[in-house]
């Protein structure tokens, strides 16, 4: 845990005790805050109580004696109208900040000097997050990583010199962190999202800046035009901008030349790394991942040799495009994560021959957004309520069976693919939400791993979840 010493002494309300609006809680207390904690939620309430946090109904409270008020990240500050805890806040003056901005107060208090990448964007963040981590963890470093993935950023090590951080964020929280100034912020990509709690894209865009606008090195994805608009703005302030692009050469910067990572300085440029044949790295999505992972890792001052090794080794991200055993020609992909088709496209453009297993709760708007990739799919497995659906989608444009469910799509996936004879993957993509049959899409991700694991002959390529489906 990180005790929130910068507020020794200060009274703090904070609204919203889930997992880490409690470990924000913990902080503040530890580190000598008078904190009034409270929720919408009883049960919450009576949690964070048991645990020796001070609960006041905010309703209740004085807040002209009140030096800062902390939000928790899933709690509305602005759309689609604010909590009622911000209005109050906001009627006193009060400040209204998240774990993230406690966090960089405690940094700068502590440990100014070390190293500390966030990273934002509306996809891709995650993978990105973790592939930094992984870098600086297999070259010897120590390593947090935490934020929007994982572990709250609170209940990480106290920032010290030589302890890295990564720290992936939200617009939640970066809109509630008006001090962030990490060490290298990366923005990957900006498309429409979350505009219920941001009301318009051009005000979720600016959110976003944020993260980058206050970074030593700012590292933004120049392939939409919100983020190469705030990359110009951003250099324009004065700030160091390292551009990225999985589509097109730069002057200065790094992009994707095929599988090749290119960095282009001064009117020169060299390959600095190598995607081919890394499973987890594959695809142009993830050429953009990696290369904004290389910026950062370079920002803080690890060497090529130290990146390539990172990238080599990368075991990727559970649920995502997550290569999990292999049979002869034949590799088993767990894409769980993909619930909706825009998710699932990445890894269907990804591999050339897919025995596809999809369905479960169907989202708005199917499948038809995927036909410009169906000529990557041999046959396709349906499972749970959107099997119908989407057969009436694919027609004859694409094979396909109705399995019915997980474990049946994947044993005749698994005998289709083996007698095909080619290189080929079986891949749980789903495009859809698992709650039909499953309780979360990682739940639904262990079974697909499970039942990999149970086939005869395969190699698995990862470590077997643990617990039950």
């Amino acid at each position: 845990m990180i005790p929130a010493s910068t507020f020794k002494g200060k009274r703090v309300a904070l609204f919203g005790l889930g997992g880490s609006g409690l470990a924000t809680a913990k902080s503040l207390v530890a580190g000598g805050a008078d904190v009034f904690a409270w929720d919408d939620n009883p049960d919450s309430v009576a949690k964070a109580a048991g645990e020796g946090v001070n609960t006041v109904d905010l309703h209740s409270l004085d807040w002209k004696t009140i030096s800062s008020f902390v939000l928790s990240p899933g709690v509305p500050l602005t759309h689609p109208k604010p909590h009622w805890s911000v209005a109050l806040a906001r009627a006193e003056g009060v400040e209204i900040i998240g774990d993230v901005e406690i966090f960089v107060r405690e940094r700068r208090a502590i440990a100014p000097n070390c190293p500390f990448i966030a990273i934002t964007g509306t996809n891709g963040k995650s993978t990105t997050t973790a592939l930094i981590a992984h870098i600086l963890t297999v070259s010897g470093r120590d390593t947090q990583l935490g934020g929007n993935i994982g572990r709250a950023v609170l209940t990480l090590d106290p920032p010290k010199d030589g302890r890295f951080f990564v720290v992936e964020c939200s617009s939640y929280q970066i809109d509630l962190a008006p001090t962030l100034n990490p060490t290298a912020g990366i923005l990957l990509n900006l498309t429409p999202d979350h505009l219920d709690r941001h009301g318009t894209m051009q005000h979720y865009a600016e959110i976003k800046e944020r993260l980058v606008a206050g970074a030593g090195t700012a590292i933004v994805g120049v392939d939409d035009s919100y983020c190469e608009l705030i990359a110009d703005r951003v250099e324009r302030g004065g700030h160091k901008v390292m551009r990225i692009s999985k589509r097109q050469p730069l002057a200065d910067g790094l992009y994707a030349e095929g599988s090749r990572i290119i960095r282009a300085e001064v009117g020169a440029t060299a390959s600095i790394a190598e995607l081919d044949g890394i499973q987890t790295l594959r695809g142009a999505h993830n050429a953009q991942n990696a290369a904004a992972a290389i910026g950062a890792c370079l920002a803080v001052g690890v060497s090529v040799a130290e990146i390539q090794a990172g990238l080599a080794s990368f075991p990727g991200l559970k649920h995502r495009m997550q290569p999990v055993g292999r049979r002869r020609q034949v590799v088993f992909v767990n894409d769980s994560k993909a619930t909706n088709a825009e998710a699932a496209a990445p890894a269907l453009s990804s591999y050339q021959r897919i025995y596809w297993i999809a369905g479960g709760l169907p989202k708005e708007g199917g499948i038809t957004s995927l036909a410009p990739l169906y000529s990557h799919i041999v046959k396709a497995y349906l499972i749970g309520e959107a099997a119908s659906s989407f057969a009436a989608t694919l027609g004859e444009q694409v094979p396909y069976e109705i399995s019915g469910t997980l474990d049946r799509a994947l044993a005749h996936a698994a005998v289709d693919a083996d007698q095909d004879g080619e290189a080929s993957a079986v891949m749980l993509s789903p495009a859809c939400a698992s709650f039909d049959q499953y309780k979360n899409f990682e739940v639904r991700g262990d079974a697909f791993v499970g039942h990999v694991a149970g086939l005869e002959d395969v190699t698995m390529l990862i470590d077997m979840p643990t617990g039950g489906n």
